[in-house]
C-alpha cells in the first residue's frame, strides 16, 4: 500500500488509513456496515459485522512507536466517547446484537507501506 506519497495533511492521512483499515477488515471476512458514524459526544471510525456480532472499530495511526503504540492512545476518556456513540447507534436498531469494541492500530513501514494490528475486544462497556 503506497499510502504516504499522496497524503498531504493529517486529516487526509487519517481518512486514508481508515479506508485501508476497512479494506483490511473486509479481507478478514467482516462486512462494513458504516464508516465515520458521528453523534453528539462521540464518533466511531468503522462499524462492521462479524457473523452475528456488531463490531465498533477505532482506527489509530502513529508515525512511530517512539512514544507508545497507537492503541495506547485510546484513553479511558476516548473509550467512553466511543461507547456513548455505540449506544446511540444501537438505539437506531430494532434488534440489539451482541457487540464488541476493537482497535486497529497502524504505523508506516519503510515510509511507503502501512502495517495493521487488529486488537479484538480491546475494551468493554
Amino acid at each position: 500500500m503506497n499510502l504516504f506519497q499522496s497524503v498531504r495533511n493529517t486529516t487526509s492521512l487519517g481518512q486514508s488509513v481508515e479506508k485501508q483499515a476497512a479494506r483490511y477488515l473486509r479481507q478478514k471476512g467482516l462486512a462494513i456496515v458504516r464508516q465515520n458514524y458521528r453523534c453528539k459526544g462521540g464518533e466511531i471510525d468503522i462499524i462492521a459485522r462479524e457473523k452475528e456480532t456488531l463490531v465498533f472499530v477505532e482506527v489509530r495511526h502513529r508515525k512511530s512507536n517512539r512514544f507508545g503504540t497507537p492503541a495506547e492512545t485510546v484513553t479511558h476518556r476516548k473509550q467512553q466517547r466511543i461507547i456513548l456513540a455505540a449506544r446511540n447507534y444501537l438505539l437506531t436498531l430494532k434488534n440489539q446484537p451482541a457487540c464488541r469494541f476493537d482497535v486497529i492500530e497502524s504505523w508506516p513501514e519503510q515510509s511507503t507501506n502501512v502495517n495493521f494490528n487488529w486488537i479484538k475486544d480491546a475494551f468493554g462497556c
